[in-house]
């Protein structure tokens, strides 16, 4: 006797769609496993097909359109808006309950994002983003200027170093905070010495007497600079200074349980927008004369490359020599980053001094100026 094979039924798009029906159009169905096991008990067999809604909506199928909804909703608040604001008035009742008052600091400077990147003689022509406090809305009694929180004027600041270091201490703060495996270590890169520094500063001063600065990139062309602000703003002494490598000692009558403090910046702020670094006709020369000299030097040999986040200390020196022989200088910058290389040239041209001339894939080009 021969067996009998019984095929599956494979339904067609319509078949399933009939069964299907009630899942979809009928939220009050009893439950959407009843259906499925009266299909299978009848041999029906689901094709796999993105086209087909096997899984049943949850909730009624609105056919309002999105403009009628909005206008019901509109005219419900109209008639009693009372009784939909009561929720939103508690709300704002219990946020302004439990605001904090805005922070108070006592310290004589004003609050910018980077302290040796910025020079206050310079004022901005306009800025890329509303004036918002990076320290957050109403958290702190300063105005935020668009650069800079203004200090106030009765602020004013106490000295911590006490008696000057002997030089056996000093080599003794060395030997144990100066070597490169030192824990209590912070790096300065291209910020420069930013605000939430000062903070980290102070935080590494509760264990240490001393804290190790690797400073790179940008900043280490002016190193004066960076020991300035680093004294200026947290009160301590630079002890040692190898060549990128300061040693920031926090003084003999530091106490950390009176140490400033310091709000930090909950994001960084975007740079405002300064005049142009480079005319197009510098003061001077002619434009016959400022064309050639350009093509001069992006012909001449480089004096220098430089890399990302290199050590910069003796690019001043170097180029303050090469213009005693000659007029037009090429720096090699390849590697740097663009908004580096516009900050390289800010900090050449008030360092050297000189002239830029021109910024072109990668190369720096600087003329010495009017000088003999």
């Amino acid at each position: 006797m021969a067996l009998k094979i019984q095929k599956k039924f494979i339904p067609s798009r319509q078949l399933l769609l009939e069964h299907l029906r009630p899942l979809i159009t009928h939220h009050h169905c009893p439950s959407k496993l009843y259906h499925l096991q009266s299909m299978k008990q009848e041999g029906v067999v689901f094709p796999i097909s993105d086209d087909i809604i096997v899984d049943p909506a949850f909730y009624p199928i609105c056919t309002m359109p999105p403009s009628e909804r909005i206008r019901k909703k509109n005219k419900a608040m109209m008639k009693d808006p009372q009784s939909l604001t009561n929720e939103t008035y508690a709300t704002k009742r219990t946020l302004a309950s439990t605001k904090e008052p805005p922070f108070h600091s006592s310290l004589p400077f004003d609050f910018q994002y980077s302290y040796s990147e910025t020079n206050p003689s310079m004022k901005p022509i306009s800025f890329r983003e509303p004036k918002f406090s990076p320290f957050g809305p109403g958290k702190l009694n300063r105005k935020w200027t668009g650069w800079s929180a203004p200090a106030q004027k009765h602020s004013t600041s106490r000295s911590m170093l006490g008696e000057p270091l002997t030089e056996r201490e000093v080599e003794e703060l060395f030997n144990k905070y100066g070597h490169s495996a030192c824990v209590r270590q912070i790096n300065l890169g291209r910020g420069g010495v930013t605000h939430n520094m000062l903070d980290d500063i102070h935080n590494h001063w509760k264990r240490a007497e001393a804290i190790r600065i690797k400073c790179l990139g940008v900043p280490t062309l002016d190193m004066d600079n960076v020991c300035f602000h680093l004294e200026d703003k947290t009160g301590g002494k630079v002890i040692s200074r190898r060549t990128n490598i300061l040693l920031l000692y926090r003084g003999r009558h530091y106490d950390p349980k009176k140490r400033p403090a310091i709000p930090l910046m909950l994001w960084k702020p975007h740079a405002p927008i300064y005049p142009k670094l480079v005319k197009y006709v510098p003061s001077g020369l002619t434009l016959e004369q400022t064309k050639e000299m350009r093509s001069r030097g992006l012909n001449s040999p480089a004096l220098i490359k430089l890399t990302q986040n290199g050590v910069y200390v003796n690019v001043v020196e170097k180029v303050q020599q090469a213009f005693k022989m000659e007029e037009v200088v090429r720096l090699d910058c390849t590697y740097v980053e663009k908004n580096d290389c516009k900050k390289i040239g800010v900090k050449l041209r008030d360092l050297v001094p000189c002239v830029p001339l021109l910024f072109k894939n990668g190369q720096i080009i600087i003329w010495r100026g009017e000088r003999g």
